[in-house]
């Protein structure tokens, strides 16, 4: 059902799209808070260390937990460059769509840049680099993201 512009309902399968006024923006911010960035910063690195803990636990030697470390920090470097950038961004007054649109890219396409190159240095960054601690712990702290998304989600059902 779609609403035309003189308030007549229309049913065709097609939902109109109604644009928020500044008062309804900030309603809907307001009962749907977000993540913060830093806090997804600290939840990868917190699995860092727990992972570089579980590798010395099981394999009891330096280079896997450095491998682990380094996974960690190909992870969290870059992220951490991406929230320092959006957040400074956002604190510009009235960002154009468009100028935010093309920041993100740019800060995601730096952080994508920054992990490849971290990944392609890995092997002369880390001596005896143990690949699957690094790409182990790597993955677990990439898996962050989702865990925000879950607290998120939860925060919303619990608000409501």
């Amino acid at each position: 059902m779609r609403v035309d512009p003189d308030d007549s309902a229309v049913e065709d399968g097609e939902e109109s799209f109604k644009s928020l006024t500044r008062e309804e923006a900030q309603a809907l911010r307001a009962r749907l808070p977000q993540v913060s960035p830093w806090r997804v910063v600290a939840a990868q690195a917190v699995a860092g260390g727990v992972m570089a803990g579980a590798s010395w636990a099981v394999a009891g030697r330096g280079e896997v937990v450095w491998s682990a470390l380094y996974g960690a920090a190909t992870v969290v470097v870059p992220t951490a460059l991406l929230a320092r950038g959006m957040s400074r961004v956002t604190r510009l007054s009235e960002v154009k769509a468009n100028v935010a649109a093309f920041n993100f890219m740019f800060w995601e396409f730096l952080k994508i840049g920054v992990s490849v190159a971290m990944l392609a240095a890995a092997a002369k960054v880390v001596p005896d680099l143990s690949w699957p601690a690094m790409l182990i712990t790597l993955v677990v702290c990439m898996k962050m993201n989702w865990l925000a998304l879950l607290w998120q989600g939860r925060m919303t059902t619990t608000r409501s």
